[in-house]
């Protein structure tokens, strides 16, 4: 099946398309700054590049995207009709960088979670007891 946008609009949609600063990751930054805890952005000496960073308690939160990394919701089971096998490897790349990435940090003696788009999209007492449970535990 050919695409339905020229490879012009193909390319244009995809560059709107961000890596950070993204709305699921600006609604748990709020969010968890609310929540009164402190952080740091995207730091790029650690593995992932982590979405919030809380050096003190040795905690990580990334914030993934369903579609991007394959949550196991509606979102994250989309299969693209248009260059599927490109897509496929593409998706299947990302979900294995990440386990690397949150092994790397787990053996480097972080705590990480991982909060999904589909999370965000309705904020409720979930989302919330989630994020306190893992900032306020100990880790040790």
């Amino acid at each position: 099946m050919a695409d339905v946008h020229t490879p012009e609009q193909r390319s244009y949609n995809m560059s709107r398309i961000r890596g950070r600063d993204t709305t699921p990751e600006r609604i748990v930054r709020s969010l968890v700054h609310g929540m009164g805890y402190r952080f740091r952005l995207h730091r790029r000496d650690l593995p992932g590049t982590p979405d919030l960073v809380f050096p003190g308690r040795r905690k990580i939160i990334f914030v993934h995207g369903c579609f991007w990394h394959m949550h196991r919701c509606r979102y994250g089971r989309v299969v693209p009709k248009t260059n599927a096998e490109f897509w496929q490897n593409k998706r299947l790349a990302a979900v294995q960088r990440d386990r690397r990435h949150r092994r790397q940090l787990r053996a480097a003696g972080w705590d990480v979670l991982t909060i999904w788009e589909c999370w965000t999209r309705q904020i409720d007492e979930r989302l919330i007891d989630r994020l306190q449970t893992f900032l306020a535990a100990d880790g040790k």
